[in-house]
């Protein structure tokens, strides 16, 4: 467990995230296990000189830049303590927050914004609709559908099981061993999942399916 731990961290933590989908296209498990590079934190005095509106719940920048934070940035942080929308942990509202002079200097960590469940959800429908567009556009019978897409910062990979199930990673491009690791994640998925007596198939998985054997102890092979 130790050594695959250093294994994966020596990649400098090249596996983004994971997506387990339902055969309907459901999104039935997801986790992010990576921190961006791109986040930045600072610490500001009163008055604050970035603007900072509210945006389909996120708190974003919208004029200023400096120190690696840019336009269209989210708030993620407030002195430590994570932001969840437009509220920190402990349930302030950050926009209120800000606007008073007795509570700088603060430490504000910003980055691009992050996913919500909603936007997760839409996503992996969406991909199970190319998964399908992409069988129906083969010129041979018997397609497996997409198994990888590819940018130039990620890498999609996507296992479909016999069921349908899918397993998708989101990975650095350079990184190696992610078949492997998709067969792993399968095993897991199985072990926990459906030897559940409490589990009912192509639900959603409501505990935490890899954190019970975390990405860290699985040999995740490091980049090349």
């Amino acid at each position: 467990g130790a050594a695959a731990g250093g294994a994966l961290r020596g990649s400098a933590m090249a596996i983004f995230s994971v997506y387990v989908v339902n055969k309907a296209g459901g999104l039935i498990y997801q986790l992010d296990h990576y921190a961006p590079r791109t986040e930045s934190e600072k610490t500001f005095a009163f008055p604050l000189d970035l603007v900072l509106r509210p945006h389909d719940e996120r708190v974003l920048v919208a004029f200023g830049q400096r120190d690696g934070i840019r336009v269209g940035h989210a708030v993620l942080a407030v002195n430590g303590l994570e932001v969840n929308g437009r509220f920190t942990a402990d349930g302030r509202d950050v926009l209120e927050y800000l606007s008073q002079a007795a509570h700088f200097p603060v430490a504000l960590r910003f980055g691009r914004p992050r996913l919500s469940s909603n936007e997760k959800l839409m996503l992996a429908s969406m991909f199970h609709s190319l998964f399908a567009i992409g069988s129906q556009l083969s010129p041979e019978p018997g397609s497996s559908g997409i198994e990888t897409l590819e940018t130039d910062t990620f890498k999609l990979h996507c296992y479909q099981t016999l069921t349908g199930i899918k397993f998708m990673v989101l990975a650095d491009p350079r990184q190696a061993g992610i078949e492997s690791l998709l067969r792993k994640i399968y095993e897991i998925y199985s072990d926990f999942a459906l030897k559940n007596p409490f589990y009912s198939l192509e639900m959603p998985i409501r505990y935490g399916l890899l954190s019970l054997t975390p990405l860290q102890t699985m040999q995740a092979p490091s980049t090349r």
